[in-house]
């Protein structure tokens, strides 16, 4: 089983074994992560906003304009910014380093 390190806003490393096929933002509501994925992974949110490391968002496909234009929604965008519903764990992603942002921008919030 493939390896996922999350790295928490304040620097805390939690590393886990998760079972392929698994997308990121699920791997990390089966381990107590806190990424919110408040559209439940149909990509109509950017909640579930991570950072790759370079080497790994290198290693993935590009982003479908779909998410591309919900990334445009999340707080903190950086140039190696996915979205967790996105990336589905495999053994090439064996050790995948995602950072989580400070903060998340919630649309779908009530206001």
């Amino acid at each position: 089983m493939p390896k996922i390190v999350f790295v928490e806003p304040d620097g805390t490393e939690k590393e886990f074994e998760v079972a392929d096929g698994l997308s990121v933002l699920e791997a990390a509501h089966k381990n107590g992560i806190d990424l919110e994925g408040a559209c439940e992974g149909s990509l109509a949110c950017s909640t579930c906003h991570v950072v790759l490391d370079e080497e790994w968002f290198d290693k993935l496909d590009e982003p479908s304009e779909d998410e591309e234009d919900m990334l445009d929604l999340a707080f903190g965008l950086t140039e190696t910014s996915r979205l967790g519903c996105q990336i589905i764990m495999s053994d090439e992603l064996d050790g995948l380093r995602v950072t989580l942002p400070s903060a998340t921008r919630n649309m779908m919030v009530d206001k």
